[in-house]
Order: structure tokens, then sequence, then C-alpha cells
């Protein structure tokens, strides 16, 4: 239907309306016309305004989110959806030659079924934080669901590490502003990064590799992953590590767990 006949159609509407007495419809209910046209009420219009881009949360809650550290010359290493037997181990191995400690952010229902996995990392230095149980989208869950996610992995945990953790890591880097705020209430710090390795892709070595060399800086929170779903490949991400480690440590920087360099405690 072309626009010309689509506004006609409208107008006889209009004039239908007027004659038999009724009010014709207000302007927020007439769709706008053209391809791929959407109507939307002013309701989710203020709906969508009132909820907080990520940006605007880190602007809003600096002490409770963190995107990175102070401009000094440490970065931190940080691995999400652990543990998983098929790469975890091979990530800590690398760690362990190259002596550096890292931050684990761990699925409350992989640590259920691999605690072996946590307590080594516990064992080797490295500092565990809270990823949810199943990793969900935080923002499509009702604050009691965002509650269970968060204690539920918190207490196994606790039972294999020994400690609460302090850090949540949201699933895919999302968070409303009122799980934020519990989070606060609560003493928790909430970590994202700003070095992405984008190795969930299944990167080769030599991408996954630019990626963080070529955007890792002073304070800088780097991203990659321990663990992924079905048919996932981080075997770039795990080949990649060691060289990154040396080039870094060429750059003058030291590697420091998310504790550290934040200076916070890694327990509540």
């Amino acid at each position: 239907m072309s626009i010309r006949l689509v506004k006609k159609v409208a107008l006889l509407l209009l004039l239908s309306f007027i004659i038999s007495g009724f009010p014709a419809p207000s302007s927020e209910a007439i769709p706008v016309t053209g391809k791929g046209s959407v109507l939307i009420s002013k309701q989710q219009n203020k709906l969508n305004k009132k909820r907080l881009t990520m940006s605007q949360l880190i602007r809003k809650y600096p002490e409770t989110i963190k995107t990175g550290g102070p401009r000094i010359k440490s970065v931190a290493l940080t691995f999400d959806d652990v543990p998983d037997p098929r790469f975890t181990p091979q990530l800590l191995d690398v760690l362990r030659r190259n002596h550096v400690r890292a931050t684990f952010f761990v699925v409350g229902s992989r640590a259920k079924k691999h605690p072996e996995l946590v307590a080594r990392m516990v064992r080797e230095g490295h500092i565990i934080g809270n990823h949810s149980y199943n990793h969900p989208q935080f923002r499509k869950l009702r604050m009691k669901e965002f509650k269970v996610q968060i204690l539920r992995t918190e207490n196994i945990i606790q039972n294999i590490a020994g400690y609460k953790p302090k850090l949540i890591r949201p699933p895919y880097g999302e968070i409303t502003e009122q799980q934020l705020k519990w989070a606060k209430s609560q003493g928790y710090k909430v970590v994202n990064w700003n070095v992405d390795s984008q190795d969930w892709k299944g990167l080769p070595k030599g991408e996954v590799k630019a990626n963080i060399l070529s955007t890792a800086g002073k304070g800088a929170i780097i991203l990659q992953h321990g663990g992924g779903g079905q048919g996932s490949h981080l075997e770039g991400s795990i080949q990649a590590l060691p060289e990154v480690i040396a080039k870094m440590r060429q750059r003058g920087y030291t590697f420091v767990t998310v504790p550290q360099l934040l200076h916070v405690s890694k327990s509540k």
C-alpha cells in the first residue's frame, strides 16, 4: 500500500468519526506511516526514558560499579563463565607458569558440578567473584529472582572457597538500577571491564591478542572467558594469554587481582 493511499484512508476514517459524532482519535494513537513504522505509546516512551543505560548507571553509582581502576601501570585479568573442565585447567596452567594471579567470575551451577576447579583457583591464589547461578540476563529478572541468582551462587562459593565474594559481574555486563541499589546496600561491588578480548566469538590467537593489547592501558580490567556453552572455542584465548602477559610486562605493567586494583576486600 502506497503512502498516498494510506493518507487517503486515514482522512476518510477521520471524516467518518466526525460525521458519526464520535471524537476523532488522538494524535498519540495514529501510527507513523512508511516502512518499518511502529506505534509507540507515550507511556512506553516514559518508561524507556526512566531506564538508565549502563554508562548512566556508571556515572550515577561510581563507588559501586567499576569498569577500571586507578591510572597506574597495573592491569587485572578476569575470566568469566568458569569453571569449565575443557578450558579452565588450561588457563590455570598458563597463569601458574607465568606467576600471575587473576580474578575468576564463577557461575554457581558450574561450581556445583566442578567444585575441585574452584578449589584449585583458591589454592593457587586467584580471587573468586559471583557471576550468577545460571547466567541469565539480569534486566529480565524480577528482584526476587535476581537476589536468588546472587545468594544461591554466594552460598556455593562460600562452601568451596571459604568466603562470600564481594565482587559481582553481571552476565553480559547488564544490571538494572534497582538491582544495583540492592547490591550497594549489601556491600557488593559490581565489576565490568574496559578491555574486551571478544574471545567468546571463538577468535584465533592473533585476534584475541590484538583486541587486548590495542586497548589495555593503565588500570585496565581485561575480559576473557574460562568457560562457555556447547560448541564454544576458547583455544585462541588460551594460546594468546602467555603472549599477552609477556607483552604487557615488556611495557612495564604488573598483573594484579581486581581487589588489589580497586583497593577493596575480596569478601563481604
